[in-house]
């Protein structure tokens, strides 16, 4: 009898956890296992992209308030929901103040989904292992009938400023808390030491076939105005990513000499900041943001060097996918940047300073000998990562 794996998520539009949870459900054997996927929203870019195999659950309407404005719900048939997303804003001010400390996403959610929950019905069916693959893992607990339940942790914990006595509440509950690196776990557990037992690495898994595939769609001017060499960056346009910056790293690059035009495809609540930072260091030309793309494969395989200039991150999946496509990378020093790549084999870490980041993209950008031998040895590795999906079997009771 085939056992029955359920991933929770909130919906499917373009980013990191997404392309990584269709890595993952790109590599399952389903021959074994029988895969069902609760969305709160049936919504996103990646929706058509989910493997037929896959079992969609019928969306539950009442998990798409998480999203949707309170005057919208108070004003709706659905002001009960209204009213527990108003206390839940109104809980987390108070702890705030109470405890003098600062709000953050992660903490908003900690509040939005405990205030919903009681309201939310049970998703269902009965599975041998469900995973809350992104954000808050209370429903998984309280609305899940599995024998073994995991939260999935795509992010370095010492930066997300979570409420952490609800955290040490949901936590004792689950069996497992999967983080995608050896450093993202070592961080969770510096926050959280009594939950060492619990924690675990299981790393991102990518579907190389499909990534490469859609890599050759043939597209007509992917950069438009290039002068130089092209430069990609590819995330959600958040201070994590630290798009902000480029503008004046990519001032610095030009001041040396060295002609470039570096382009940034993703989008989110940053962009007013990083397009105002654009024309502050007059970059119009050579700072050029795409948008949104649900496929950018195309556009890493044309770049000349790809660039992660993050503040912080988990592990990002856009550095897998340029190294799957042979590129050059570079990414900045931030705290879980050591298991991301070899520095000096098949990427280059860099200062995160930004006058000192410049420098050493302006290094490698004139050393070719250098970015060829970067490229030759990503030919050299497997980056799909399937062997950490016999850790998620052995999970599976």
């Amino acid at each position: 009898m085939k056992k029955k794996i359920l991933f929770i998520m909130p919906s499917m539009f373009i980013g990191g956890a997404e392309r990584s949870l269709l890595g993952l459900l790109g590599s399952i054997d389903y021959s074994n296992y029988e895969v069902s996927l609760f969305l709160y929203r049936h919504e996103g870019e990646f929706l058509e992209l989910i493997p037929k195999e896959v079992q969609v659950l019928s969306v539950m309407p009442e998990y798409g308030t998480f999203d949707v404005p309170i005057k919208e719900l108070l004003l709706s048939k659905k002001w009960k929901y209204g009213v527990a997303r108003l206390w839940a804003k109104f809980s987390m001010k108070i702890h705030c103040i109470k405890e003098q400390e600062n709000t953050g996403v992660w903490m908003a959610m900690q509040y939005i989904s405990k205030s919903l929950l009681p309201l939310l019905p049970k998703i269902p069916g009965k599975y041998d292992i469900g995973i809350s693959f992104l954000g808050v893992p209370d429903v998984l607990i309280e609305r899940v009938d599995a024998k073994v339940k995991v939260a999935w942790n795509h992010t370095d914990y010492t930066v997300l400023n979570p409420n952490k006595k609800r955290d040490r509440e949901l936590y004792s509950k689950i069996d497992y808390i999967a983080s995608v690196s050896t450093p993202c776990t070592e961080k969770f557990v510096q926050i959280y030491p009594e939950f060492k037992d619990k924690a675990i690495t299981i790393e991102n898994l990518l579907d190389t076939n499909l990534l490469e595939n859609q890599a050759n769609e043939v597209r007509e001017d992917l950069f438009p105005n290039k002068k130089g060499k092209v430069l990609l960056s590819v995330g959600r346009y958040s201070d994590a990513k630290n798009f902000d910056n480029v503008p004046d790293i990519c001032k610095s690059i030009l001041e040396t000499g060295i002609k470039v035009t570096w382009y940034i495809i993703g989008y989110g609540g940053e962009e007013g900041l990083i397009q105002k930072r654009i024309k502050e260091a007059n970059m119009e030309q050579n700072v050029i943001l795409l948008g949104k793309k649900s496929n950018p494969y195309p556009y890493i395989k044309g770049c000349d060097l790809y660039i992660q200039p993050s503040r912080y991150e988990g592990k990002a999946v856009t550095v897998r996918e340029a190294q799957i496509l042979h590129k050059p990378v570079v990414i900045t020093n931030f705290a879980t940047s050591a298991s991301q790549l070899q520095d000096g084999y098949d990427g280059i870490i860099v200062p995160m300073k930004n006058e000192e980041c410049a420098m050493k993209i302006v290094e490698l950008l004139k050393d070719e000998k250098r970015m060829n031998q970067l490229i030759d040895n990503t030919y050299k590795n497997d980056y799909s990562n399937r062997q950490e999906l016999e850790k998620l079997y052995a999970l599976i009771k």
